[in-house]
């Protein structure tokens, strides 16, 4: 019986799901939680071995007793993880104290987190990215910009989401949001901005990095737009991934050494002509993260494949297989809509129109609102043309009738 510790099954509230996939797959499950025993939802106490609860996983010693502790009760931990990037680091370190060698260490993740990093790791891959630099001072932000033009992304080179994203389109926009990015004390990387439509290629990789399921999600909006000017944003996952962009999965999953782990690749789907770059239609490299996609993606895949992507994950980490899926039977997806957005349709008649096709309506709180939307609708589609017609009609406002 192989010893699996989990950090934070307890949150995001559904990572339950994952212990109940280990558990049904004969694995001994061992849960680190910050939370009193008598919160948990029913599903995960009858998913686990034992617990042990600390006060902050941000709190390493702690932490470090409660494997520590795992490790003299039920012998040496065979994997420590939480999928959860907020965690990758603590997951890392851990590995490294206890030695386990079934994830990537802690010298790994740190790389693998800094965005100028992952772009060696594409080309190695055969993987176009845009150009740039990792600006000391305002005049290298200024010589890149110089040589580039004025359509610049600065950003922290290490960070998550589309937080303290800036576009830079004059020398004026550039001074100001330089000014801002230097009380965060970290270093930033300047690139070109690339005009293209964001989408992913998430995966599970086996032992040996064989990609053993894929699935493809597009954006109908992007997250920078979202955060940056409380856009509306939208989602869903692909019927189908071309031979082409499933060899291109499989190349960057070779080139990083992705194994026994889920991937979350993010592109540009090129909308114009770039020369040195690519041509319209092209991925060119955003970011990789070594987990499952974020918020309620992974019920969305599981929407649009009829699966539980939770259960697929234990399968290939721990069997190494798992069933093959070359299409999806649905297109799921999401809206989220914003609070003080004039839309042209009510939540209400769109539940009404879409009722064959709706899964949800869910209010969003803060933490999550700022990159989703304030409320979010969920559904699933056998159409592309239906599904067109949803987001349309979800994103339409009142002065554009």
């Amino acid at each position: 019986m192989e010893n699996f510790i989990f950090i934070s099954p307890n949150y995001p509230e559904g990572y339950w799901m994952f212990c109940r996939g280990l558990k049904s797959m004969g694995a001994r499950v061992l849960a680190v939680i910050d939370t009193a025993y008598d919160s948990l939802v029913p599903q995960l106490k009858s998913s686990i071995d034992e617990c042990y609860r600390v006060s902050s996983f941000n709190n390493y010693e702690e932490v470090y007793k409660a494997v520590a502790y795992f490790a003299h009760k039920y012998g040496k931990p065979d994997w420590i993880e939480s999928n959860n990037e907020a965690w990758l680091d603590l997951d890392a370190r851990l590995r490294d104290d206890f030695h386990v060698t079934t994830g990537f260490s802690l010298q790994q993740v740190q790389e693998f987190q800094s965005k100028s990093a992952m772009k060696s790791y594409y080309a190695k891959a055969g993987i176009p990215v845009a150009p740039y630099c990792l600006p000391n001072s305002l005049e290298d932000a200024k010589n890149f910009a110089h040589e580039n033009g004025f359509n610049l992304v600065l950003k922290p080179d290490h960070g998550v989401g589309a937080s303290f994203t800036w576009h830079i389109r004059s020398e004026e926009d550039l001074e100001t949001y330089w000014k801002q990015a230097q009380t965060l004390g970290t270093q930033m990387i300047l690139e070109r901005f690339i005009a293209g439509n964001v989408c992913t290629l998430d995966g599970l990789a086996d032992k040996n990095g064989t990609i053993r399921f894929l699935s493809g999600m597009n954006y109908v909006s992007n997250c920078m737009d979202s955060v940056q000017n409380h856009d509306s944003i939208g989602t869903y996952y692909n019927f189908d991934i071309t031979p082409e962009r499933q060899e291109i999965a499989q190349r960057v999953v070779n080139a990083f050494g992705i194994k026994s782990r889920f991937f979350h690749g993010e592109y540009f789907e090129l909308t114009q002509d770039y020369e040195g770059i690519g041509r319209k239609g092209d991925l060119v490299a955003l970011e990789m993260n070594f987990r499952p996609p974020g918020g309620f993606c992974p019920d969305l895949i599981n929407y649009s494949f009829d699966e539980d992507v939770y259960h697929l994950w234990a399968e290939v980490i721990l069997s190494g297989t798992c069933q093959t899926h070359p299409k999806a039977k649905y297109s799921a997806g999401f809206v989220g809509r914003r609070t003080g957005i004039d839309y042209a349709n009510s939540v209400e008649m769109l539940m009404s129109k879409y009722k064959d096709e709706l899964l949800g309506v869910e209010v969003l709180p803060p933490a999550f609102a700022s990159a989703m939307g304030d409320v979010t609708i969920k559904a699933r589609f056998t159409t592309p043309e239906r599904r067109d017609e949803f987001f349309r009609d979800s994103f339409a406002r009142q002065n554009e009738q």
